[in-house]
C-alpha cells in the first residue's frame, strides 16, 4: 500500500476514535480552503508565570497569521455573463466589480462537499504551506460587519433554530460573554435547538457586501463545553437562493473550532458580494452541540454610501488608526505632539514593564514639568488590560486634539492648559498591549494580553487598604484614633517577595510623587462607570459598599455616563449580561462585581485621588475602523470629566507668621468622614457638590482653624485658604531647636498655660 494511502487511513482512524467528527459525512479528497485558526493557552498560575503562552505555528512576531491547514486552491469557475450581469453594484454600471460574484442557486442543487486539509503533492507527501496572509492584510481590506460591537443590530442575525431565548441568534456574537449561570437571558453563544447539519446562523448585511473572511468561537460558559469543529458558508440575495462558498468546482467545509474560546479565522477563497451570509455547521465537538459566535469580515462596495464617517468633523488633523507596536509608534506620536506644541507638553517616564518598556506620560500644563501652586494634577491611565485597546488610543488622540486645539485658540482648550496640569497615561500594561497587538483585533479573543507578563492582573495587584480600614474599625475601640485617609500600606505588600508587578510599583510611586486631585482608570468590554468601593466588605461576590463620598462619586461617573454618545443612548441593547441601562450606565464597582486591590480604592483610601472606572465599549479590541466613531462617542466626556477637577474647594494652608505653606494639613469637612491633605507647598483641593459646608483645618504644632465655605454651581472652585497659629509648644520647640532666646511674649503666654494646667491638676512640660 502506498505511503499516502497508509497515512490517509490512520489519520481518519485517529480522527474516528477521538470522535472529533459527530455527524461525518464520509471524507473524500479535499479542496482547499485558506482557514486559519490562531490558538493559544492560558498557562495557570500555579504553573509559573501564568502567562499566555503562543504556540509556534500561530503568529510572528509582527502578526504574520500560518495556517494550521491550508493546501493549493484548485482552479477557479468563470463567471458566466448571466452570472456577472445579476450582481451589478449599482445601475447603469458598464463593468461587473473586481470581485467574482456569484449566481444564486438553488438550494437543491447542493454541490459536492469536500473537507479543508493540507493537500497531496505528486511525490505522495502532505504538506503545510508557509504563511503568506497577515492579519494586517485581511482586516485593513474589509473590516468586520459589526457583530461584536453592536453595529450589527438583532433584528439582522436570524437562525434556523435556538434551544431558547438566552441562546438565540441574537447571542451569536464573537466574544460575547455569559452570565455566571446558565440558563438566563444572557447566555454566552447562539446554540441550535437540533444536531444535525441543516442549521443555520445567518447575517443581513443590509446591503451589498463585499464578504471576505469569517471568525468563528464556540459558547462562552463554565459549565459548557460547545463548539463547532467544521462548518459550510453560503451567500445571497434574497434568503431564497443561497450560493455555496465554492473552491472550484467543489463546495468548502471550513475548519472550525477546537476549543471554546479561540476565535479561528476562515478566509473565502473568493470575496463573495451578496446581502445575506449563512454559516452552516457540519460537524461539532461529540460531546456538546451546535452553539457559535461569529463575526464576519466585509467590505462595502465600491459606490455604496458611507455612513460611519458623515457626521465626524476635522478628523483629517488626528491620527485615528491603532498606533502599531508599543516602542515605536506610540512613542512617535508622543514625541509629535511634543514637537508640535513644545510649550504646553512634557514627555516622562514614571517606570518600566517587566520587560523593559518603558511607562510614558505625556503631561500637557502652561509650565510643563512643575506642580503650580493652587494648580489641580488631573491624570487618565489606560490599558491596564493589555487588550483593552481603546482608552489607549483615545488618549493619543486626546492629547494631539488638545495640542491642535490649543494652537488654534479654543478658548475651551486654552483654559483648561491654563489651569489643570493632565497627565495621560496610554499604557499601563505595554507587555500585555504587545501581545494582544500582534494577534489582531478580531482574533485576540477575550482574555489575550489582559494580565502582565508575569500573569498579573492588575486591576487586583494594588494593595488591599479595605480590609486595613474595616479590619481597624472593628477591633478600635476607642474611636478618635480610627483614621479614615492616607492609610500606610502594608508592611508585607512592600517586600520584594511579594507578588506585585513592576507596573503597579511604578505607578504608586507616581502616585505618592504627584499630589492627583482627580482621575479615571479607561477599560473596555463594558459600557459602563464604576465608582468606589469596588470591593464589598464582607467578601460577598457583590454588594452595594458606598464610600462616605458616594454623592460626588455618582456625580462623577454620570457626567461621563450621560456624554457619552453611546451609553446616553436609551435604545441601545446591553453588552454581555448585564443591563446598565437600568442604572444610568453607572454603578457602585462592589455592586457589580467584588474587586480586591483595585487602583480606584487604593487611589481614594492612600492618596487625595478621586478616581472611577470607565468601561468605554463593548469591544475591548475595536477594529481600526471603528475609532472615529469611537472618538466621538468619547470626547466630550473625556474633556468634561476632566474639568470636574475644579469642581468644590481650593486654598493654601499657610502659616499666619511666615506665610509658609504647610505640608500634611488635615483639611475635614463637617459630616462627610474622609479628609485629605494640603500638598507639600500647603495648596489642597477638596472634591464637593455644591453647597454649604463647615471646614476645619488641623495640623501638627499649629491651633486648627475652621471656616464656612460654600460651592457653587459653576464650574470653578470656591476659594478657602487658611492660616494657622503655631501653638506656643510648637514655637518654643522650635526656638529651642535654633538655640535662640525666648521671647517674652511668649514666656508670658507659657506661665499662663502653666498655672492654668496647674489649677486643673496637670503639668506643663515643656
Amino acid at each position: 500500500m502506498a505511503p499516502t494511502v497508509l497515512l490517509l487511513s490512520l489519520l481518519t482512524f485517529i480522527v474516528v476514535l477521538v470522535g472529533g467528527v459527530t455527524t461525518s459525512p464520509s471524507l473524500k479528497k479535499s479542496v482547499t480552503t485558506a482557514s486559519y485558526n490562531l490558538n493559544y493557552t492560558q498557562a495557570s498560575s500555579a504553573t509559573g508565570s501564568g502567562r499566555a503562552r503562543i504556540k509556534h505555528r500561530t503568529t510572528s512576531a509582527y502578526g504574520n497569521i500560518s495556517p494550521t491547514k491550508v493546501s493549493r486552491l484548485s482552479k477557479t469557475v468563470k463567471p458566466t455573463e448571466a452570472t456577472t450581469r445579476a450582481l451589478k453594484p449599482t445601475e447603469g454600471s458598464t463593468k461587473p466589480p473586481r470581485d467574482t460574484p456569484f449566481k444564486p442557486t438553488p438550494a437543491t442543487r447542493a454541490p459536492k462537499r469536500t473537507t479543508v486539509k493540507p493537500f497531496e503533492s505528486t511525490k505522495g507527501t502532505t504538506k503545510t504551506l508557509k504563511p503568506t496572509v497577515k492579519w494586517t492584510e485581511v482586516s485593513t481590506k474589509c473590516p468586520p460587519l459589526g457583530l461584536e460591537s453592536l453595529k450589527v443590530k438583532d433584528s439582522q442575525i436570524q437562525a434556523s433554530s435556538y434551544k431558547r431565548m438566552g441562546l438565540g441568534p441574537h447571542r451569536g456574537r464573537l466574544n460575547i460573554q455569559s452570565g455566571v449561570e446558565d440558563g438566563d437571558i444572557y447566555d454566552g453563544a447562539w446554540c441550535a435547538q437540533y444536531k444535525d447539519q441543516n442549521q443555520w446562523l445567518q447575517i443581513d448585511a443590509k446591503k451589498l457586501t463585499r464578504f471576505t473572511a469569517v471568525i468563528l468561537q464556540g459558547r462562552s460558559s463554565i459549565w459548557s463545553l460547545d463548539y463547532v469543529e467544521t462548518f459550510k458558508v453560503q451567500v445571497s440575495n434574497d434568503t431564497i437562493k443561497w450560493k455555496p462558498c465554492m473552491n472550484g468546482t467543489e463546495e468548502a467545509v471550513f475548519e472550525g473550532n477546537k476549543d471554546s474560546e479561540t476565535p479561528v479565522l476562515a478566509i473565502l477563497p473568493k470575496p463573495a458580494v451578496a446581502q445575506y451570509i449563512r454559516i452552516n455547521p457540519q460537524t461539532w465537538f461529540k460531546n456538546g452541540t451546535i452553539c457559535l459566535r461569529a463575526e464576519m469580515m466585509g467590505c462595502e462596495l465600491p459606490g455604496m454610501p458611507n455612513t460611519n464617517l458623515s457626521f465626524i468633523s476635522h478628523m483629517e488633523d488626528l491620527s485615528l488608526t491603532y498606533h502599531g507596536d508599543h516602542r515605536s509608534k506610540e512613542n512617535n506620536l508622543m514625541k509629535s505632539v511634543n514637537e508640535m506644541c513644545p510649550d504646553i507638553t512634557h514627555i516622562y517616564s514614571i517606570g518600566k514593564s517587566y520587560m523593559g518598556l518603558k511607562l510614558y506620560v505625556m503631561e500637557i500644563s502652561d509650565n510643563p514639568g512643575k506642580h503650580e501652586l493652587g494648580e489641580p494634577e488631573f491624570r487618565y491611565v489606560a490599558g491596564m488590560h493589555g487588550n483593552e485597546v481603546l482608552g489607549r488610543e483615545l488618549l493619543l488622540n486626546l492629547m494631539e486634539y488638545i495640542c491642535h486645539e490649543y494652537k488654534r485658540g479654543n478658548q475651551r482648550i486654552v483654559h483648561l492648559v491654563k489651569e489643570t496640569r493632565i497627565h495621560l497615561l496610554p499604557s499601563m500594561n505595554p507587555d500585555g498591549y504587545e501581545m494582544a497587538y500582534k494577534k489582531g483585533s478580531e482574533l485576540v479573543g477575550w482574555s489575550r494580553g489582559r494580565y502582565s507578563y508575569e500573569g498579573i492582573d492588575m486591576n487586583h495587584n494594588f494593595a488591599d487598604l479595605n480590609t486595613v480600614m474595616w479590619d481597624a474599625i472593628e477591633l478600635e475601640t476607642d474611636k478618635s484614633k480610627l483614621i479614615n485617609h492616607y492609610f500606610p500600606i502594608p508592611e508585607y505588600y512592600t517586600s520584594e517577595d511579594a507578588m506585585v508587578a513592576p507596573e503597579t510599583r511604578a505607578v504608586i510611586s507616581w502616585m505618592q510623587t504627584i499630589p492627583f486631585v482627580l482621575s479615571a482608570n479607561l477599560h473596555g468590554g463594558e459600557l459602563v462607570v464604576t465608582y468606589p468601593f469596588d470591593m464589598t466588605k464582607d467578601w460577598a461576590p457583590k454588594e452595594h459598599t458606598p464610600t462616605p463620598d458616594e454623592s460626588f462619586f455618582r456625580w462623577l461617573a454620570t457626567v461621563y455616563a450621560s456624554t457619552n454618545h453611546v451609553m446616553s443612548n436609551p435604545d441601545r441593547r446591553p453588552c454581555h449580561n448585564e443591563d446598565f441601562l437600568r442604572y444610568n450606565n453607572i454603578i457602585n464597582g462592589a455592586n457589580w462585581h467584588t474587586v480586591p486591590g483595585s487602583m480606584n480604592d487604593f487611589s481614594y483610601l492612600h492618596t487625595n485621588c478621586f478616581e472611577v472606572t470607565v468601561e468605554l465599549s463593548c469591544d475591548k479590541f475595536p477594529h481600526a475602523s471603528e475609532l472615529p466613531i469611537e472618538w466621538e462617542n468619547n470626547k466630550e466626556s473625556l474633556l468634561v470629566y476632566m474639568e470636574q477637577v475644579h469642581r468644590g474647594i481650593k486654598g493654601v494652608v499657610k502659616d499666619k507668621d511666615t506665610e509658609a505653606g504647610i505640608a500634611d494639613a488635615i483639611i475635614k469637612v463637617d459630616d462627610i468622614d474622609h479628609h485629605i491633605r494640603s500638598a507639600f507647598d500647603g495648596d489642597f483641593w477638596r472634591l464637593l457638590n455644591p453647597g454649604d459646608y463647615d471646614i476645619t483645618v488641623t495640623a501638627e504644632g499649629y491651633f486648627p482653624a475652621t471656616q464656612s465655605c460654600r460651592v457653587e454651581y459653576e464650574h470653578y472652585p470656591t476659594i478657602c485658604d487658611f492660616h494657622l497659629t503655631k501653638t506656643p509648644k510648637q514655637r518654643l520647640r522650635e526656638i529651642l531647636a535654633k538655640g535662640g532666646k525666648i521671647p517674652k511674649d511668649l514666656q508670658l503666654r507659657l506661665r499662663q498655660l502653666r498655672i492654668r494646667k496647674l489649677r486643673r491638676g496637670e503639668v506643663y512640660e515643656t
